[in-house]
């Protein structure tokens, strides 16, 4: 008699055990395996050569599907994310956090392309009538080829997609659908890997262009497997902060275009607005004092103008605290260090705050220079002088090295007002720059 034998799967690496444990012996992460389909004993497998030799095409011969043209978002920025649009044929996966709008966003593009091209908006997560209040919330009811269905059938999701009926499907979310023949419950590892496979490839064969909606987990990384990402053509990453602030979409992945390109939200009553100036909007309530900075940075190949802040403060306890609010802790850790090392400060009984104002998250390497010049400015409490925009990297040795797309960051601050810039001596040609060698010589000319 056949046995069947019961495996299970880890939601986190993918790596199948025939018995439960806590820790999965792979990743080592906790209470991560879960029950899957039974494997049948007994039945052995007998590799054939059964394929065919493919037929192949000269690259110079292949035709290019002129169908295949980019369908308008009806937002501009978000277009350009794209890399001109959607696709069709190509599939996308928009992944944030719970609450920072995506679907917001997904009905507002859904209510712009319906109004020339069929689409359907299929929820796992909602009813129709749910769906239905937000599209008049935002107001899209009256799109004539919009078409809602709720649904976590992913072979029927599908089976429609195949029928070649609609030029944009949505799928919210791939943590809902679920096929039948797979035993794990939805949002495991196996269920999202093969539902995401028939829909990608119903997408291909019937030229369709698909958005799916990925959850995150809690440390902010895309939520399933991996080879989720690997599979889809687009990742759009929706950063921010979900109870204020502005909304950043960037592509993570993009096989049609850059993923140098950023759009800038704001959530407001009707819906997600493009943010036409977002540098003036987050210095609009910038007062000058000590511990401020402004910083020149780049999001994609957009300039934007931040506010830095810092707060130094006496430690009550034995050891002094560190907190960073958009900004990495790691790397401010490291600053602090070069900070005391390089120059005459002692912070190492001083608790140290930094914020970015906006909700912003910063990754430019370029920040270093405005985060040491904003914590030595409130440990000297001494202001900067006015009229300054700051960037450029800081060595370890407290060297300041040089900075990508000055010319972009210097049009930014001479749009908005401000008078000069201190930037490391590589971008000295510009006689908007003062130039500064290092920490100690920056300090020195411009904290008063």
């Amino acid at each position: 008699m056949v046995k069947s034998r019961v495996k299970f799967v880890c939601q986190k690496c993918g790596e199948s055990f025939s018995k439960w444990t806590g820790k999965c012996e792979n990743c080592g992460a906790w209470n991560s395996l879960l029950e899957s389909a039974p494997v049948v004993e007994g039945k052995s497998v007998v590799a054939r050569s059964s394929g065919q030799a493919l037929k192949v095409e000269r690259i110079k011969d292949v035709a290019i599907d002129t169908v295949s043209s980019r369908l308008s978002t009806g937002i501009a920025d978000l277009d350009l994310v794209l890399g001109g649009g959607l696709m069709s044929g190509g599939v996308v996966l928009v992944a944030g956090q719970p609450g920072i709008g995506k679907s917001t966003l997904l009905m507002q593009v859904s209510a712009a392309i319906a109004v020339r091209d069929e689409v359907l908006y299929v929820s796992g997560e909602e009813s129709a009538s749910q769906i239905k209040l937000r599209a008049e919330r935002l107001g899209a009811k009256n799109g004539e080829k919009l078409d809602l269905v709720s649904s976590t059938n992913a072979d029927d999701v599908a089976a429609t997609v195949l029928t070649g009926q609609y030029r944009l499907v949505i799928v919210d979310s791939m943590q809902t659908m679920a096929m039948a023949e797979v035993a794990s419950a939805p949002g495991t590892v196996s269920q999202i890997t093969n539902s995401a496979n028939i829909i990608i490839r119903a997408a291909k064969a019937s030229n369709t262009a698909v958005l799916l909606v990925g959850h995150v987990t809690k440390e902010g990384s895309i939520a399933g497997p991996k080879v989720l990402e690997h599979l889809v053509d687009v990742v759009l990453q929706f950063e921010g902060d979900r109870y204020g602030g502005f909304k950043i979409v960037r592509a993570i992945k993009n096989r049609y275009g850059s993923t140098a390109e950023a759009a800038i939200f704001d959530m407001k009553d009707n819906g997600l607005e493009i943010v036409n100036n977002p540098s003036a909007a987050l210095l609009a309530e910038r007062r000058e004092e000590d511990g401020s900075v402004v910083l020149a940075t780049m999001e994609g190949n957009r300039p934007l103008l931040v506010e830095i802040q810092a707060l130094v403060n006496p430690t009550s306890f034995g050891y002094p605290n560190r907190t960073a609010s958009g900004y990495d802790l790691n790397r401010l850790k490291l600053l602090i260090a070069v900070l005391e090392r390089r120059t005459k400060l002692k912070l190492s009984e001083s608790d140290i705050y930094l914020n970015v104002v906006g909700g912003i998250k910063i990754s430019d390497p370029a920040a270093d220079l405005a985060v040491c010049m904003a914590i030595a400015s409130a440990a000297a409490k001494r202001k900067l002088r006015a009229g300054a925009v700051v960037f450029g990297e800081v060595g370890l040795g407290g060297e300041i090295r040089s900075a990508t797309m000055v010319d972009k960051r210097i049009a930014e601050a001479k749009k908005l007002g401000f008078k000069y810039a201190i930037a490391p001596k590589s971008a000295a040609r510009h006689k908007f720059v003062t130039p500064a060698a290092d920490l100690r010589d920056a300090l020195n000319q411009h904290l008063k």
